[in-house]
């Protein structure tokens, strides 16, 4: 049976003991889970959380991404070791926070481009990288789940197909993939394609928008998505991952440019739209 998560990212990209109310509120509506951004520096403050998430009977999962600094696509070995290292520091703080699920385009440095398209020596550096991490993670019980995006945002994986290589390449149990509706919106050919494509190594799904609001209110097509996860029997988390300008640096930072939806009008119309869309 699936899980219904909610990403505080359309509140702030903080992770802080101002998100509790917001927890208790999801948990309220009905939501299974909460997912957040790892990337804040206050390392006690993903314990406060996720034990405070767990006091109310919240399940967590985490997303993150790594900078130009931290590329494991770069040619230099020792920014590709920095970037193992900066993954390492992700994974203690989902273990603090309780999280089993590290989401997010970490396969390469996100909007940083190398003028050219992807290289085999790329995707090799990065299964590597991320192999290292599989083997990190499985200590702590957690599954990364790698994501492709946008030409806009990454050019390594854009694609369902060029994901599933990066994963095989990586070759470990701990290292998956994620579907993001959004990004599929974009660059996928035919959604039921993409999702039987990466069914054998899907572990996470972001529900999306096409324009980051609230979900079913766009042109996603949401009856194939849905059909397609049914009949690849996927049971993981079915997470909504929307944005807003509620926090300018990380708005400003992804190009969120306007406001879509109210966040609580996303998270209450959202959850009702997942449960209808199961229903079927």
């Amino acid at each position: 049976m699936n899980k219904i998560g909610f990403n505080t990212l359309v509140w702030s990209a903080a992770v802080s003991d101002e998100l509790f109310p917001i927890l208790d509120r999801l948990k309220k509506i009905g939501y299974d889970g909460v997912e957040c951004l790892i990337g804040s520096p206050d390392e006690n403050a993903y314990k406060r959380l996720g034990d405070h998430a767990a006091d109310i009977g919240l399940e967590t999962t985490t997303v993150f991404v790594v900078g130009k600094d931290e590329n494991p696509v770069n040619p230099s070995a020792a920014i590709r070791a920095k970037s193992l290292d900066r993954i390492k520091w992700a994974i203690d703080r989902a273990h603090a926070m309780r999280a089993t699920i590290i989401a997010g385009p970490f396969h390469s440095a996100h909007g940083v481009f190398a003028q050219h398209a992807p290289q085999d020596d790329e995707y090799a550096w990065s299964a590597e990288v991320l192999h290292a991490a599989g083997e990190y993670a499985a200590q702590a019980g957690i599954v990364l789940t790698m994501e492709a995006v946008n030409r806009f945002e990454c050019y390594l994986c854009n694609t369902m197909e060029q994901l599933t290589r990066l994963v095989r390449l990586a070759s470990h149990p701990n290292v998956k993939a994620m579907y993001d509706t959004h990004h599929s919106n974009i660059e996928e050919k035919k959604t039921k394609d993409a999702i039987h494509a990466i069914a054998p190594v899907l572990a996470h799904v972001h529900i999306s928008e096409n324009d980051r609001g609230t979900p079913g209110d766009g042109h996603v097509q949401w009856q194939e998505t849905f059909s397609a996860l049914a009949d690849i029997n996927y049971n993981g988390w079915l997470t909504i991952e929307a944005f807003s300008r509620n926090d300018p640096d990380f708005a400003n930072a992804i190009g969120v440019w306007r406001e879509y939806s109210r966040p609580w009008d996303i998270a209450e119309k959202g959850l009702a739209f997942i449960h209808k869309q199961l229903g079927r």
